[in-house]
């Protein structure tokens, strides 16, 4: 199923899946394990038989000689050993005839040359050790011989398995693709070496891979269409039929992997079946080196193939090392690799990897503590007490204090502990690591059936039981003993803090493609954070981290996935991550009070080497916060230590907007019995009102723009206007698309479009309509004076004679200037938040006076509030955004009761869009809720205006406190015996819900459908706000009680 529509139509009704187990996003051949509900007929035990035979090489023989002629013709080997060195080379390094058909007579005599130096140099080594780098890489094909031990990762090498995933396997995908055979010798490189150390070479060969010249569709099995040809010529039918069930389940897997597991009759091998995305595990060829290295395992070949359908699957040959002796069998260490393998996925390459490939910390050690140390960078408490102090002798309402004090949180917090101080800490003290994950593990890890009965106990659960976990007393007094000083207290602290604070993780689930952890938000600084959150989730994948924050049980919030442009904006950006989320979810919560939910928001932040994974990284969050919201299908369980279910209802945000129909039905497709809610801003096929199509956020900015020009008595065609955010984002278009002024400057992602004269307004439109950048714009439509800026110019002069040296720089600063250009209103739709702060702010004042009039929010948190205060308290009418642009939530919210309302058929009838045909009744719904959304922000701007003229507070602080005002009455209303009186709670629910949905179900029947906890949210969140609006934030001691006598009155009547 291709598209969206075609998705719909074959959407089966859903079955009462409530509380059934989730079907995992991994398929493991593991003991305990279901296998996900996947029944195959694979056989367990394979013949000794190699999967891949090479089509011989009929002239190997004359090459050979040919060879040999070249070698002699060279005079470096010795006579009489030219045909020892060229037999050993063709016959003992386990190459296959598809090299030497491949390869010239002078490269393989290049090979042979390298070898037989590399030994003449280790024979005149004391320890004879033998040190052999070779490689040839070319465009469509690569060569690497090594030497190495058995079983052992060599970290000073030339590390050519990462250079490997580096060059040619991490940017694999359906248009260009690398397929990887290696080999290791037969035979020791050395003859004399030690035993203890029986080096052998280990050759890898690249080649890019050749398709088909035909059409492969998503999802295709068809191996002849989907195999590169060298594999198709040299697999066995066998092989061939073992991959395509492994890639059968990875095209219908998110993104993780599928492991299976062989046994070779007669001997003691296994061959590991490795199938998952393309791009979706970076390194992760390396990286499984050195996890069958810690078991004591060693590899005889390993093959890496790509699958024009989107599929990367590898096979290993894993043989005990000739150190196994000191690990457990074979037998029983290769289910713990296969499952750590999973573990592995999600974190191919963590910082403490290094320590994991020489030993010194396990792999669930090394990743647990690359958790621990993201969570150590966000929540150390790096002000301490002597800036609460400070805090509380300062002057808070003097601007000069509070830039002061905003300068000296902002340098606490970057400069105290760096990243790099803290990784030093920590990779200083393994011990602690140990003992801290020892303490993890004790918690959340639950030995599953098969570890008893079907092989001996892992290592992770060996260590777990022979080792003694410490007390929370033992710990801190270890962390006290073996501190160097007081930043290693405090650094290793968090640790414990981490621990003590972890509700439910799908750490040890042996099925995951990222890590989730569901966090007791108590541990957070009142001092730093005032409002307390209601939940927390962490999640760590290889290209990303992030959160989500909600402020109440039923919340809503947009899903942003935040991407940097330079390593110097993702340093910003990784320090400010999780202040911005605390602060976005904030402001949804003041923003959300006409709606039932309360404030959520979720931010993913992409690591800067994964800038091009943003719909990976957004899936892998999404399901690894799946993980611990749905019951799980797996034979080890997750601790709940949070004993109840959740529900988080998510929707678009920045870098987000296409990927939430993807979302919706994989919650569908993992069990979800919430799937339709979800997410919002789904397409209409899904039965989502698109904000950006209908102008939802739009609509409500648009409300206060116009309720400043209808009390003051402006005409809106003489304001010259200056708009961040351009017109090809939701907020940017519609806000060109709704207003009547004259547009003075534009500025978005490409640059500054500017025109003192104002700008062409058919071609902004055209532009709006388009969805497309200001760099689009006809510039011979500007007048004299106007001009264009891109980002990536330099040197530009302006019509008025100005240089612009920098265009980005004039792009990130332009909304500060104040020039020629003399701008009236000013419209936030687009930006980094904090874009203008009590640093910056004066920059917008000249002579004590706001030089723009009237600022109308739309981005969110644009502006701090100190700087909406300096500029309110110096003449600026100021509407900050949890007031400003609540429509696009509003919205959301009504998609959400609608399809919580309708049952499944009937939200395919009314609400999901067939064939590019609107329902009736989803065209009259959308009219109803736009209607709404103005409704509600004219409440607002009402009492926002009348209760300033009244107290003369600034309206930032009006709207918080309306916002807050409205959320407690909200709270203690829907919990208050009001909710039994059903007479007066069905007329308030009338009053309450869309027209349009209690004519289509009835009022008796939403309320059946709808969760009584989400019904109760509404009934409250409408009485509280028509309350609020009507008597303002901080009413007498008998409004409410009048209020409620006018409410029944007309419930009577």
């Amino acid at each position: 199923m291709s598209t969206v529509a075609s998705r719909h139509l074959h959407l089966p009704l859903t079955p009462d899946i409530r509380g059934t187990p989730s079907p995992q996003p991994t398929h493991l051949s593991v003991p305990g394990s279901a296998q996900n509900g996947h029944h195959h007929d694979l056989p367990r035990v394979l013949e000794p038989t190699p999967f891949y035979r090479a089509k011989p090489f009929p002239g190997k023989e004359a090459q050979m000689e040919h060879v040999m002629d070249e070698l002699d013709s060279r005079g470096f080997i010795p006579d009489n050993l030219i045909e020892h060195e060229t037999k050993w080379f063709y016959n003992s390094l386990g190459i296959d005839d598809q090299y030497f058909a491949a390869e010239s007579v002078e490269n393989i005599a290049n090979h042979i040359l390298s070898i037989y130096g590399a030994k003449v140099a280790a024979f005149s080594r004391k320890d004879h050790k033998l040190e052999l780098r070779l490689d040839r890489e070319d465009e469509d094909r690569a060569v690497y011989i090594d030497t190495s031990v058995p079983g052992v990762s060599n970290l000073s090498g030339p590390q050519y398995e990462e250079r490997i995933d580096a060059k040619y396997l991490n940017g694999s995908g359906k248009n260009r693709a690398y397929r990887v055979e290696t080999f290791r010798s037969v035979t020791k490189a050395v003859d004399n070496v030690t035993e203890d150390e029986p080096q052998q070479f280990r050759c890898y060969f690249v080649y890019k891979c050749k398709y088909p010249d035909v059409e492969v569709a998503p999802g295709e099995v068809n191996m002849q269409k989907i195999s590169d040809k060298l594999f198709y010529e040299k697999a066995s039918e066998n092989t061939k039929n073992i991959y395509k069930s492994v890639i059968e389940l990875a095209v219908r897997q998110v993104s993780g992997p599928v492991i299976e597991m062989f046994e070779i009759e007669g001997t003691r091998e296994r061959r590991l079946i490795i199938g998952y995305r393309q791009r979706s595990a970076s390194n992760y060829f390396s990286a499984i080196s050195d996890l069958y290295h810690y078991y004591g395992l060693t590899s005889t070949r390993k093959y890496v193939e790509q699958f024009r359908n989107g599929v990367t699957v590898m096979c290993i040959y894993l043989s005990p090392s000739p150190k196994s002796s000191k690990y457990p069998p074979i037998e029983h260490s290769i289910h713990q690799v296969i499952k750590e393998a999973s573990l592995l996925y999600c974190l191919p390459k963590n910082l403490y990897q290094p320590l994991f490939a020489e030993g010194e910390l396990s792999l669930q050690e090394s990743i647990y503590a690359h958790c621990v140390t993201i969570f150590v960078t966000h929540f150390l408490n790096r002000l301490g007490p002597e800036y609460g102090s400070l805090l509380s002798i300062v002057d808070r309402e003097n601007s000069a204090h509070q830039e002061v004090l905003s300068k000296i949180k902002r340098r606490l917090r970057q400069e105290t502990f760096t990243r790099e101080y803290i990784f030093d800490i920590i990779s200083f003290q393994l011990e602690l690591v140990r003992q801290f994950y020892l303490s993890f593990a004790s918690t959340h890890y639950i030995q599953s059936e098969g570890e008893d009965r079907e092989f001996l106990p892992t290592l992770s659960y060996q260590r777990l039981k022979s080792s003694s976990v410490l007390t929370d007393e033992e710990l801190t007094k270890l962390v006290r003993r073996n501190a160097a000083n007081d930043h290693h207290i405090i650094v290793m602290d968090a640790f414990h803090l981490f621990n003590k604070h972890v509700l439910r993780t799908n750490f040890y689930t042996p099925s995951k493609v990222a890590l989730s952890f569901r966090l007791d938000p108590k541990f957070l600084p009142p001092l730093e954070y005032p409002q307390p959150l209601y939940g927390m989730f962490l999640a760590v994948g290889q290209e990303f981290r992030g959160f989500h924050l909600r402020f109440r049980d039923i919340a809503r919030g947009g899903i942003r996935l935040v991407k940097s442009r330079s390593a110097e904006a993702y340093n910003l950006n990784s320090r400010t991550l999780f202040d911005e989320n605390y602060n976005l979810a904030n402001t949804q919560q003041r923003k959300n009070k006409d709606i039932p939910e309360g404030g959520s928001k979720g931010v993913i932040l992409l690591d800067y080497e994964h800038q091009d994974k943003a719909t990976v990284a957004f899936q892998k969050y999404i399901d690894a916060i799946l993980d611990l919201l749905l019951p799980i299908e797996s034979p080890i369980p997750i601790v709940d230590l949070y004993k109840k279910e959740e529900i988080i209802f998510m929707g678009p945000d920045e870098n987000t907007a296409g990927l939430v129909d993807w979302a919706t039905l994989h919650a569908r497709e993992r069990g979800a019995p919430w799937w339709k809610s979800f997410f919002t801003g789904k397409s209409p096929e899904l039965g989502g009102i698109p904000h950006d199509e209908y102008g939802m956020t739009s609509l409500s900015v648009r409300e206060y723009v116009m309720g400043i020009y209808r009390k003051l008595g402006i005409d809106g065609h003489t304001v010259r206007k200056l708009q961040t955010g351009g017109p090809d984002g939701d907020l940017g278009s519609n806000e060109i698309l709704l207003s009547n002024e004259t547009y003075v400057a534009v500025v978005d992602g490409s640059g500054v479009l500017a025109d003192p004269n104002g700008l062409d307004r058919d071609e902004l439109i055209r532009l709006a309509k388009s969805r497309k950048m200001i760099s689009n714009f006809d510039v011979a439509k500007l007048s004299k004076d106007g001009y264009r800026v891109l980002v990536d110019e330099k040197d530009v002069v302006l019509p008025s004679g100005e240089v612009v040296e920098n265009g980005t720089t004039f792009r990130n600063l332009f909304h500060l200037r104040h020039g020629k250009e003399q701008f009236t209103l000013f419209v936030p739709c687009g930006g980094r938040p904090e874009a203008i702060n009590i640093n910056n702010v004066s920059n917008l004042i000249v002579d004590g006076k706001s030089t723009i009039p009237y600022i109308v929010e739309g981005a969110n948190l644009f502006l701090t509030q100190e700087a909406k205060l300096k500029l309110e308290h110096c003449g600026a009418i100021v509407f900050k955004d949890a007031s400003a642009n609540k429509g696009g939530v509003t919205s959301s919210s009504l998609e959400v009761l609608a399809s919580l309302a309708f049952d499944d058929e009937g939200f395919y009838e009314n609400m999901c869009v067939s064939e590019g045909k609107l329902p009736g009744f989803y065209k009259a719904y959308v009219k109803e809720v736009q209607q709404i959304i103005k409704n509600n922000a004219y409440l607002e701007f009402e009492a926002l205006w009348r209760e300033h003229k009244k107290s003369g507070k600034p309206s930032s602080i009006l709207s918080d406190e309306l916002s807050n005002a409205i959320t407690d009455l909200t709270e203690e209303l829907q919990n208050s015996q009001l909710w039994d009186d059903t007479v007066f709670r069905n007329a308030v629910l009338k009053e309450a819900l869309p027209k349009l949905l209690q004519d289509a179900i009835g009022l008796g029947t939403i309320i059946r459908r709808v969760p009584v906890a989400y019904m109760k949210a509404i009934f409250g969140s409408y009485l509280a706000g028509r309350f609020v609006y009507e008597k303002g934030p901080n009413p007498g001691q008998f409004a409410f009680f009048e209020f409620m006598i006018k409410k029944r009155q007309l419930v009577d009547q």
